[in-house]
C-alpha cells in the first residue's frame, strides 16, 4: 500500500530534513527481511518516524502507532499482549524475548498470526488504561483517505502543519490525506502557543490547520486573527463537539479574509472521519456533525447513530490472537453516540450512550451538563455513586458554588447532589481530549 504520492512532501520545521522516497523504501526492506508480524512503532513527529510508518504500509506489514511517551510498563504490557515483530522507535532497554538492533527491538521467537488484511493498529484511548486496538485494513485506511481528500478539495499545492499527534488518528488521517494529493506536511512539534509555531505558518505558506476543541478554545485566547497569515484558507475541527459559539465565530474568521472552517465528525473506529459540514451551510445547519463523506451514510437505530461505509474497522484487538481475526463489522459501525439526522441528510449529535449519570436516581446526560455549563469556559462532567462531579477550569470555590446553583436550577435537583469545584487546567490526553479518566480519580 503506498500512501505516498511522488509530488507529496515532509518537511521538519525544526531542522529542515525532508523526507526523500529513499527513506521509505529503505524502511520497507527492513521490515521485509525481518520475519512476519505486528510493527509497533513509537511515532514522533519527525521524518524518520514517518519514514517508518510509510514504509510498513508500503511492505505490507501492519503498523501500531504508538505514543512514543507511553511509560515503559504500558509499553511492555501492549508486547506482552500482542507479541508484536518489531518495535521502532525506542532506545530503552529491550525486555526478555527480544534483541536491540539500534532503536528496534526484535522478536526472537515467532510473532503474533495476523490477519492477511489487516494494515494498521490505533489505540482507543491514549496512552492512560489498558486500551483495546482498533484493527483497521489497508482498504479502509485507503477509502477513507481518498474521501477525506474529496470532501476537502486537497490538491497539491496544499501546506498542512502538525498541530496534532501522529500517533492520534486525526493527525495521522492529516498526514495520510495530504501525501496522497501530493501536498506538503511541515512537522511541528511546539504547539499553538508557542511563537515559533506561528513563525512556521508564515514561512512555508501552511494553507490549512487541524485542532480539536480544546484547541479551538486556545485560539480564542490568543486572539487569533487569520488576517496575519494570508496563506492560511482553511481550518478543519474534529475530535469531539465544538460549542456552537466557536463554530460561528470561527466560520466569521476565515469568511472575512475568504477561508473556510469545516467541522467533521469521526472516530477512530472508521479510519477516522466520517463526515463534514461545508461552510457555506454551517449559518442553517448550526450545532451539525454534516453530512456523510463519500462512499459513506448514517442511520438512526434505536437513537444510536449507526455508519456505514468502507472505512469501518475490522473489530477491536485485546490480545494476540485477535490479530488474526477476519472482519467482524462488515462495514457496519455502532457508534456509542446518540443523534437525530434532518430531511436533508444532516446528522446532529445529542449525546453518548455510556456518558450518563444519575442525581437521586435520575439518569442525566453529561453531555448536556457541559453544553449548558460551556458559557463558563472549559467544563467537564463525570458520574459518580448517584452524584455528579463536574470540573470547571479556573474556578474558585465561590464560583464553583454559583456553578452548582445554576446547574442545581437547569437539572431541578437539590445541590446535595452535585459536586462542582475548580480546577487549574482539565487534565487532557494527548490528543487534546479531556483525560476523563484522571478526573473520575478525582472524585
Amino acid at each position: 500500500m503506498n500512501l505516498l504520492h511522488p509530488g507529496a512532501r515532509v518537511i521538519d520545521a525544526a531542522t529542515g530534513e525532508t523526507l526523500q522516497p529513499g527513506d521509505v523504501e529503505a524502511a520497507a526492506a527492513y521490515f521485509a527481511e525481518h520475519p512476519p508480524g505486528v510493527v509497533f512503532a513509537l511515532t514522533a513527529t519527525t521524518v524518520p518516524a514517518v519514514a517508518r510508518y510509510l514504509g510498513a504500509l508500503a511492505a505490507e506489514r501492519p503498523v501500531a502507532l504508538l505514543d512514543p511517551g507511553l511509560p515503559r510498563p504500558a509499553l511492555l504490557d501492549f508486547v506482552t499482549r500482542f507479541e508484536p515483530a518489531l518495535v521502532t522507535g525506542t532506545t530503552t532497554e529491550p525486555p526478555a524475548g527480544y534483541s536491540a538492533d539500534g532503536d528496534v527491538w526484535v522478536r526472537e521467537s515467532a510473532a503474533a498470526v495476523v490477519h492477511p488484511d489487516l494494515g494498521l493498529l490505533l489505540t482507543t484511548s491514549g496512552s492512560t488504561g489498558n486500551p483495546k486496538l482498533v484493527r483497521l485494513s489497508r482498504n479502509a485506511l485507503l477509502a477513507n483517505t481518498e474521501a477525506i481528500v474529496a470532501s476537502l478539495g486537497i490538491t497539491a499545492d496544499e501546506v498542512a502543519v502538525t498541530t496534532l499527534p501522529l500517533f492520534y488518528s486525526y493527525g495521522m488521517s492529516v498526514l495520510n490525506s495530504h501525501l496522497l494529493a501530493g501536498a506538503t506536511v511541515v512537522l511541528e512539534r511546539g504547539g499553538l502557543l508557542q511563537r515559533d509555531f506561528w513563525t512556521v505558518l508564515t514561512e512555508h505558506n501552511v494553507t490549512s490547520l487541524a485542532a480539536v476543541p480544546y484547541q479551538y478554545e486556545m485560539l480564542r485566547r490568543l486572539r487569533f486573527d487569520p488576517a496575519r497569515y494570508p496563506s492560511l484558507r482553511t481550518l478543519t475541527q474534529a475530535g469531539g463537539r465544538l460549542r456552537t459559539e466557536l463554530v460561528t465565530d470561527f466560520a466569521g474568521r476565515m469568511a472575512t479574509v475568504g477561508g473556510r472552517l469545516v467541522v467533521m465528525y469521526g472516530q477512530t473506529e472508521a479510519a477516522p472521519r466520517m463526515a463534514a459540514l461545508p461552510c457555506d451551510r454551517i449559518a442553517g445547519k448550526l450545532g451539525s456533525a454534516g453530512l456523510a463523506l463519500p462512499g459513506g451514510s448514517f442511520a438512526i437505530e434505536q437513537d444510536e447513530v449507526v455508519y456505514r461505509g468502507p472505512n469501518v474497522m475490522m473489530g477491536y484487538a485485546d490480545s494476540a490472537p485477535d490479530l488474526a481475526k477476519p472482519d467482524e463489522l462488515h462495514g457496519v459501525l455502532r457508534t456509542g453516540d446518540l443523534g437525530r439526522i434532518d430531511d436533508e441528510g444532516f446528522l446532529f449529535l445529542t449525546g453518548r450512550v455510556k456518558r450518563i449519570g444519575k442525581v437521586f436516581g435520575v439518569r442525566v446526560n453529561l453531555d448536556d451538563i457541559e453544553r449548558e455549563l460551556a458559557p463558563h469556559g472549559a467544563v467537564a462532567a463525570v458520574a459518580g455513586d448517584d452524584k455528579l462531579h463536574v470540573f470547571v477550569e479556573g474556578a474558585d470555590a465561590e464560583y464553583a458554588r454559583s456553578v452548582r446553583g445554576e446547574l442545581a436550577g437547569f437539572l431541578g435537583t437539590h445541590f446535595s447532589g452535585l459536586d462542582v469545584r475548580g480546577i487549574d487546567a482539565l487534565p487532557l490526553l494527548p490528543t487534546g481530549k479531556v483525560d476523563y479518566r484522571s478526573l473520575e480519580a478525582l472524585k
